[in-house]
């Protein structure tokens, strides 16, 4: 059995690479494009080009976003393959619960989030054995123990391959900077952690990097469920 708490010691560029031996075309990214993404498209593309990616687009997405997503597309001259929630879906939360339903409960926020990220992100994983993500965990208290190989009971025990999770947010920016990676200009703007536009808000000085994330939650529920604290280590 491959010792997987060997890759624990290995930087991002390895953890990619071993990522494309191991699992070939059935490994894929899912990016947001949010800083750590920006950064893990730019590794991929020069370390395992074939590594497919992918976004979920919850139709509620700033317009910054979208500029990102294109220069990323030009600049590095990839395919990003785009997941949208089911419409019939949508029509019926919206007709029943109203179009800002996440400001009345966390259970109604859950249940966007789950109809807009969550099932579309169930239907890109069917195609894959391991996904890759841009978590840290410095990012929030919900990530704090993440590895950066784990098994993902929430998606059939497939793969979860977090190459960033021992970065700092400086790091993440030096490499940015380095590089020369587009980035979102809402970073700029004071969102260090950028979502859909009715649940993101730009952060106070002094606030946690998470705080302008469903700023009406307490922090310990701020995850969209996305990456639910399912995961265990392959140990």
């Amino acid at each position: 059995m491959e010792n997987f708490e060997e890759l624990e010691s290995r930087n991002a560029e390895e953890i990619i690479r071993w990522a494309a031996e191991k699992f070939k075309d059935r490994v894929a990214l899912a990016s947001s494009f949010g800083l750590e993404d920006v950064v893990l498209i730019d590794i991929i593309t020069k370390t395992a080009p074939p590594i497919k990616i992918f976004t979920i687009d919850t139709g509620r997405l700033h317009q910054e976003t979208y500029d990102v997503m294109d220069k990323i597309k030009k600049r590095y001259n990839i395919t990003i393959n785009v997941y949208y929630p089911d419409t019939k879906s949508v029509e019926k939360m919206v007709s029943e619960e109203g179009l800002n339903l996440f400001y009345k409960s966390l259970e109604l926020r859950h249940l966007c989030c789950n109809i807009r990220k969550v099932e579309p992100l169930n239907r890109a994983l069917k195609n894959f054995d391991a996904w890759i993500c841009g978590l840290r965990r410095q990012q929030a208290v919900t990530r704090t123990s993440i590895k950066k190989i784990e098994i993902d009971t929430a998606h059939d025990s497939i793969i979860k391959i977090n190459p960033i999770a021992d970065w700092s947010e400086k790091q993440v920016w030096e490499y940015i900077k380095k590089n020369n990676v587009p980035y979102n200009a809402l970073h700029a703007k004071g969102y260090p952690s950028i979502g859909c536009v009715p649940c993101t808000r730009a952060i106070k000085p002094g606030e946690d990097i998470r705080a302008g994330r469903w700023w009406w939650e307490s922090p310990d529920n701020k995850e969209c469920g996305l990456h639910v604290a399912k995961s265990k280590d392959l140990q």
